[in-house]
């Protein structure tokens, strides 16, 4: 049985190491990619199956190719070039040099000229902020609305999807990155660290905003004060705040259809239309240092693992 070089959680008690592990074997509704880059998550080392096989591969999103498809996988060929979301497989995850890949995951055509280590950048974070905004109360141009820590990977896409709206957008980060967040479009940007930060908001839209994308742990709450009644807080970590005060409090919109949206900014992306923010690209040799970076939620964009 063929083997591959795999990050792997290696114990019941959740350590990850290096190990080499068999190719997975596909079923007939299933693709096997050759794994190219890697797109790295905060939970990736926790969004696992319930009946976990050690050891068992982590991540869920990556970019490759085709080198394998079941015959009832239609749509897919050898050769094609993928970035896909793969979530709790019980085969293994995509931080691996091969992956088994259901053919009714998200599955995205990699457009022409754009490399892997960008394709394996858009399909989460993208995904999560067209859903977030697709959440959020119908909203005409010229509306505002605030995206509270902005400058990571799904921040950075709310902010301009916003903007392409016609949404005025009010954004929190760091100072350093405040410049940043003004060249994809935000309008105000603001210091979570400032104690004064939610007035600042305050003062720019008195009136309240028609919505808000908390996109950090515990931001949600804060935000609730921000937007005027009729109005709606997406929680993209999943806080637990009650609504109040006629403002509504939100997951994700998962029932919202968004892959052609997706794949409209993808290429985009190709075409230089659509900034994408990759802060570091890390060999697969470093993928626990990727990891880590990410887990500070400090990152100004994704963070990618590159397997050459």
């Amino acid at each position: 049985m063929p083997l591959m070089d795999a990050l792997v959680v290696s114990s019941p008690q959740g350590d990850l190491t290096a190990a080499k592990v068999p190719v997975p074997t596909i079923d007939a509704d299933e693709l096997l990619v050759r794994i190219r880059a890697v797109g790295v998550g905060i939970h990736d080392s926790t969004f696992l199956p319930r009946q976990l096989v050690l050891p068992y591969p982590i991540g869920i999103e990556a970019a490759g190719v085709v080198e394998e498809a079941g015959f009832a996988a239609s749509g897919y060929g050898v050769g094609d070039r993928i970035a896909f979301v793969s979530m709790m497989q019980p085969k293994g995850g995509v931080w691996a040099e091969y992956a088994a890949v259901r053919a009714d995951s998200l599955i995205l055509p990699v457009p022409d000229g754009m490399g892997f280590e960008d394709a394996a950048a858009i399909p989460v974070a993208g995904n999560s902020a067209l859903r977030a905004l697709h959440a959020l109360p119908a909203t005409p141009p010229g509306g505002a609305i605030f995206v509270a820590g902005a400058s990571g990977a799904v921040g950075t896409f709310a902010v301009q999807l916003a903007r392409e709206r016609g949404w005025e957008v009010a954004a929190s980060a760091s100072t350093p990155n405040h410049d940043y967040l003004r060249s994809l479009g935000a309008t105000l940007t603001v210091d979570y660290r400032d104690p004064q930060w939610t007035e600042q908001v305050r003062r720019w839209r008195p009136e309240g905003l028609d919505g808000a994308v908390a996109v950090q742990p515990r931001t949600t709450a804060p935000c609730m004060g921000l937007v005027k009644a009729g109005g709606t807080v997406v929680t993209v970590s999943g806080d637990q705040v009650a609504p109040a005060h006629g403002v509504r409090v939100s997951g994700l919109a998962y029932g919202a259809d968004v892959r052609e949206e997706l794949l409209a900014v993808m290429d985009r992306i190709a075409r230089g239309e659509f900034i994408l923010a990759i802060e570091r690209v890390f060999p697969f040799t470093d993928a626990l240092a990727a990891l880590a970076k990410v887990q500070t939620r400090r990152a100004r964009g994704k963070v990618v693992i590159s397997l050459g």
